[in-house]
């Protein structure tokens, strides 16, 4: 069917021409238009209209777009700004939840958070020694102990036991508990103390038979020295056995 007035050619159905508005020569039933996949809606009597309508078949009034509907239409692709901003405060919620339980893992002395530690093998062990073995009168025994680089939460831990190591009776007699003095010195105070200058201490257990030992370095990279000394004995020689080890958290970020 076309149009009498502009000869455009209108769908079976139509009562106006959808071009100039003019009314269909032979207005038939409107039930019969086929509804299209994309289209559009009259404004003032609803009617479906094919997507090039300049005018409403049925009541033949101009189409004019929805301001309501052109608005969904350019937001859905991004969203409301309200559901935009929401969706954001949550995913910065799940950050900071994340970079907060990761802190705790790292940071914490808790038995939960030591287990995740060894697990993920954030904290490590390093053996200093493990052995038996003699320190002679008005001697010293060192061991050298350098702090891995990008490790955290420094710790020099172990046990130790000490005898007299005397071939005679008489020397055995001298130091009947068979003591030895333990400690943790810095380079610089290892330095000055094997001259035999008095110096500070990371650690000093004074002069013991045994002992167990959980000392934590001071923050940063260094040398330090475990040193086992028998300086005070004048005779009798000493027979340790120790087993100590360096434990330490290496950081997340050092590679």
């Amino acid at each position: 069917m076309q149009c009498s007035q502009c000869g455009a050619n209108l769908p079976d159905g139509s009562q106006f021409c959808l071009k100039c508005g003019q009314p269909a020569p032979a207005p038939q039933d409107y039930t019969t238009l086929p509804i299209t996949d994309a289209g559009l809606g009259c404004s003032t009597c609803g009617a479906l209209l094919p997507p090039d309508a300049q005018f409403c078949l049925q009541c033949g009034k101009p189409v004019v777009s929805s301001p309501k509907s052109a608005a969904v239409t350019k937001a859905t692709p991004g969203g409301f700004p309200g559901q935009r901003a929401k969706r954001l405060w949550i995913l910065w919620l799940i950050l900071v939840v994340l970079l907060g339980v990761v802190a705790w893992v790292v940071t914490s002395n808790s038995p939960s958070a030591q287990q995740l530690q060894e697990a993920i093998g954030l904290k490590q062990d390093r053996v200093i020694l493990d052995n038996a073995f003699s320190v002679g009168p008005h001697t010293f025994r060192y061991y050298k102990i350098a702090q891995p680089q990008g490790s955290t939460h420094v710790a020099v831990v172990g046990q130790f036991t000490s005898t007299n190591f005397a071939q005679t009776p008489a020397k055995a007699s001298e130091d009947a508990a068979g003591n030895i003095e333990l400690y943790i010195l810095t380079e610089g105070a290892f330095a000055v103390w094997q001259n035999g200058y008095a110096t500070s201490s990371v650690y000093e257990s004074g002069r013991v038979s045994q002992g167990a030992v959980q000392v934590e370095l001071p923050t940063g990279a260094g040398i330090y020295y475990l040193v086992f000394s028998n300086k005070f004995s004048p005779k009798a020689a000493k027979s340790v056995h120790a087993t100590f080890f360096l434990r330490y958290k290496r950081s997340p970020f050092f590679n």
